[in-house]
């Protein structure tokens, strides 16, 4: 097929449908076009800015016919930022477009027809939701500049307040860079690696109220940081935890292994359905709590416990989903390779009281079969795993084992599909498909499976 365009040429394109990653899609004889910020209904004029054999991406000139699903971004930094790939787009619009990405990866990675994907579990409120801000930090016209990345760059937008944040993690991040200014702590250059500060890490529990602040810094040490620290939390009255994280690595890796205190506590509590939750400034916790409720409920409504039941939770992070099942089930088992999290596991089960969970460090792949080794055989198996989906080794173990039922929780639709498609070969069958929006305005979706075992 001759490729009809050419980089440079502008082309007038109906957008038909939208990619995993939010770009709009039109056709020129044939040939797809991948617009940013187009959305289904859009009638565009568009410049091309690369061509590949299969596809080229074009930039909107102008549009010419908006679609009915077009609204106004909520954040003023929205077409600039790169964090957001949706916001033009209704909530409602996005809630489809995020169950169609469901259904079409399950389609063409899993070659699963029929299954039942219900409508896209979405937020009454869907601004200033996320409760996690990593803000990369960079000098622009001689001032500390903090924000997000430009799409497909490492140039940095300066955000004054970012509309998914809570408003807290708004405030702690103009501050923290007023201070950082007031003290001249130098920036961290990554073409040079030179330069100490490199992130600003603000946390936020919507529950308590209280705030944590990290520098990430490329050093052992932050200058005048007991000062900072002090000004912070007396103008800022939510937080609790002020600290520096040191990262020493010429990566893209935001977080270094070492972690100090500067002031206050090294931790701050949050509550969610009733349990409290310890989180250090490493520990992964979810960034909707809102939305957390209602994902992890899910899974508790697909595990159908009864208080009898043995469950593995595998990948169980800071053991989140394991607490969550505890008071509906006789034990929980959770896995995590991570040995931090296992510590914020055991400690949250700890401050909930909860004595019916039992938490291990290790490859998921690896504990597995040793445990069935040993004669445990739980009834319901929980899965959380990164994007990058189950090890191959572990699901072959799941299949093996034949519980039940089995709940997989997934952040990336793609990586679903493949390990359902390889379960479904094995024994099982796909019951439904529950999506929950964590991530509004994103091109991000997870989705809650139930799977039962075929009975022979």
């Amino acid at each position: 097929m001759e490729i009809p365009v050419r980089i440079g040429q502008r082309v007038t394109l109906l957008i038909h449908g939208i990619t995993h990653d939010a770009e709009g899609v039109g056709r020129l004889q044939g040939f797809a076009v991948f617009v940013p910020e187009a959305i289904p209904g859009d009638e565009v004029e568009a410049e091309v800015i690369s061509v590949k054999k299969q596809y080229a991406r074009a930039l909107i000139y102008r549009i010419l016919k908006e679609s009915p699903d077009r609204v106004t971004p909520l954040c003023s930094h929205y077409h600039e930022c790169g964090g957001c790939q949706l916001m033009h787009a209704s909530y409602q619009a996005q809630l489809r477009y995020k169950r169609q990405q469901v259904e079409s990866a399950l389609k063409r990675i899993g070659g699963l027809e029929g299954v039942v994907v219900h409508e896209t579990l979405g937020m009454a409120n869907s601004a200033n939701y996320r409760n996690k801000a990593q803000f990369p930090v960079g000098m622009q016209a001689g001032r500390i500049a903090a924000g997000c990345f430009k799409p497909r760059s490492h140039d940095i937008v300066d955000i004054a307040s970012c509309g998914i944040q809570h408003d807290a993690n708004n405030r702690a991040l103009v501050f923290a860079k007023e201070l950082a200014q007031k003290y001249k702590i130098s920036v961290y250059d990554e073409r040079l690696h030179e330069g100490l500060l490199r992130h600003i890490l603000v946390k936020h529990a919507f529950s308590t109220n209280e705030t944590m602040v990290v520098f990430v810094i490329n050093g052992e040490s932050l200058p005048q940081g007991e000062k900072i620290a002090e000004e912070l939390m007396s103008r800022l009255t939510s937080v609790v935890s002020v600290q520096i994280n040191t990262n020493k690595r010429p990566s893209n890796v935001i977080l270094g292994p070492e972690t100090k205190l500067i002031a206050g506590r090294d931790y701050i509590i949050d509550e969610l359905d009733g349990l409290k939750f310890k989180i250090s400034a490493r520990s992964f916790y979810q960034v909707n709590p809102a939305q957390t409720k209602v994902l992890y409920g899910k899974a508790r409504e697909y595990a159908a416990l009864t208080g009898r039941e043995s469950v593995f939770d595998l990948y169980c992070g800071v053991g989140t989903i394991a607490l969550f099942m505890a008071a509906h089930a006789k034990h929980v088992i959770g896995i995590e390779i991570v040995p931090e999290a296992i510590r914020d596991a055991e400690e949250n089960a700890h401050l909930n009281r909860i004595t019916n969970t039992e938490f291990i460090c290790g490859a998921a792949e690896d504990v597995v079969p040793r445990l069935i080794k040993q004669g445990q055989r739980p009834d319901v198996y929980i899965v959380d795993p990164p994007r990058t989906g189950c090890d191959e080794k572990l699901l072959a173990t799941i299949a093996a084992n034949k519980p039940d039922r089995l709940v997989y929780v997934s952040c990336n639709p793609a990586t679903l599909a493949r390990d359902l498609k390889y379960l479904s070969e094995r024994g099982f069958a796909v019951v439904e498909v529950q999506p929950v929006d964590m991530f509004p305005h994103t091109s991000h979706v997870e989705c809650v499976v139930l799977m039962s075992r075929v009975k022979e």
